[in-house]
């Protein structure tokens, strides 16, 4: 078991963005961080992380790393099976019963709707249905550990982001200390309480595509979807957490090169999947850089201050470790189209998508729905190579001493 943490690691947040079947990319990264540090000699010491941050699926990865914070590497194990061994239909209905009354009555209602008067009192909420995740949380990430490891001090802070869609709010779900204050600003603000199945629900619930959550907040009800959505700053949660050092794993690269296109050439008019995944493209991963890159300012800028101006300016220098993707999901989500239940490739078929994997515009919309393990795998192990090949960034974010031990993984 893990030591509680202590200085430095107080102060050190990992920040997990959303993306679907693409936060298995980072169960890749967890497996090489856990796999370094054992290399180092740090496994009894403090857990990597005291405070944890999640959004969308990057909510489901934190709440269970939050889960057993006193058991790091174990932990990371449990996480990385499910993943490596996840089907469609443990995370939304597949089968042909389902996605016909959920899916294409969606649809149907979708260009149809103003005809069918019958229908209106009855209308789907969303393209899949997510209810099976709904069962695997309760059964893998039980949350009731979660207050007693904070008291216990193994965890500082773990928090959860998701978006109002009847305010507008985007709202940062935290559980934390005592001393731990909320805060507020333009649009954004948080709620203090422990962190149940239905916030991670209502974090990963991809607009459209699954239902949005009921949660209270200032003793009413109100409705969620993902937290990807509206959310201007993802790395704030864990600043005012009290991070110092941000360890942020992303679902996309950093830089997405143009798409070529031959001169001259007429260019088809995009398919809605591709309009789709452009959309969510930019709900999810758009937000993390400008964030990253405003942090990089403010850093320059009090680097510029004498010791004394510093001490006087509320801005404090954040040390920033980011690991995102070296190849695009997009591109390997379109090689594995084929691996989705025939109902869904059939669904996805309708709004454009092609299961040949030629076009990695086709795998933009699928990468968020590839709950499965050739996809998950294929992830994870990019997730280990890119995070490996930064091993001596890592061994300095943490102050690991490496003793160039050979680094031990896992075959998945």
């Amino acid at each position: 078991m893990d030591t509680p943490a202590a200085s430095p690691h107080a102060a050190t947040a990992l920040v997990l963005t959303g993306g679907g079947a693409r936060a298995a990319y980072q169960v890749g990264v967890l497996q090489a961080i856990a796999a370094v540090r054992a290399a180092c000699g740090e496994r009894r010491g403090p857990a990597p992380f005291a405070i944890l941050t999640g959004t969308s699926s990057g909510a489901l990865n934190a709440a269970a790393l939050a889960r057993g914070a006193d058991q790091f590497d174990h932990t990371v194990r449990r996480i990385a099976r499910v993943w490596a061994s996840f089907h469609a239909g443990q995370v939304y209905h597949a089968d042909w019963l389902n996605v016909m009354r959920q899916g294409a009555r969606w649809l149907t209602l979708l260009s149809l709707g103003w005809a069918l008067t019958r229908w209106r009192r009855t209308h789907p909420h969303s393209l899949l249905n997510n209810a099976p995740l709904a069962q695997l949380l309760t059964q893998l990430v039980p949350l009731q550990r979660v207050p007693h490891l904070i008291r216990a001090a193994h965890l500082r802070a773990l928090a959860v982001t998701a978006s109002s869609y009847n305010s507008g709010q985007h709202v940062a779900f935290f559980d934390a200390g005592d001393a731990q204050r909320p805060w507020a600003h333009s649009l954004r603000k948080s709620a203090r309480g422990p962190i149940t199945h239905t916030h991670l629900l209502a974090s990963s619930a991809i607009p459209l595509v699954f239902p949005a959550a009921p949660l209270s907040i200032d003793g009413h009800m109100e409705y969620f979807g993902d937290g990807s959505m509206r959310q201007t700053a993802p790395l704030a949660p864990a600043i005012h957490l009290g991070a110092q050092r941000l360890m942020v794993v992303g679902t996309s690269r950093s830089y997405e090169p143009p798409t070529p296109c031959a001169a001259g050439t007429q260019q088809p008019y995009p398919p809605l999947a591709v309009v789709a995944g452009h959309a969510l493209s930019n709900i999810f991963l758009d937000a993390l850089a400008t964030d990253i890159e405003h942090v990089g300012h403010i850093n320059r800028i009090l680097s510029l201050l004498t010791p004394e101006e510093r001490s006087r300016s509320p801005l404090r220098p954040l040390e920033l470790l980011v690991l995102v993707p070296s190849q695009s999901l997009d591109e390997v989500a379109a090689r594995h189209v084929c691996d989705l239940p025939r109902t869904i490739r059939a669904l996805l078929s309708a709004l454009g998508v092609q299961a040949d994997g030629r076009d990695g515009s086709d795998g933009a919309l699928a990468s968020y729905l590839l709950f499965e393990r050739g996809y998950t795998r294929a992830l994870m192990a990019l997730g280990r190579s890119d995070t490996l090949a930064r091993r001596s960034e890592i061994c300095a974010f943490f102050g690991w001493h490496d003793r160039g031990n050979p680094v031990r993984l896992p075959c998945y």
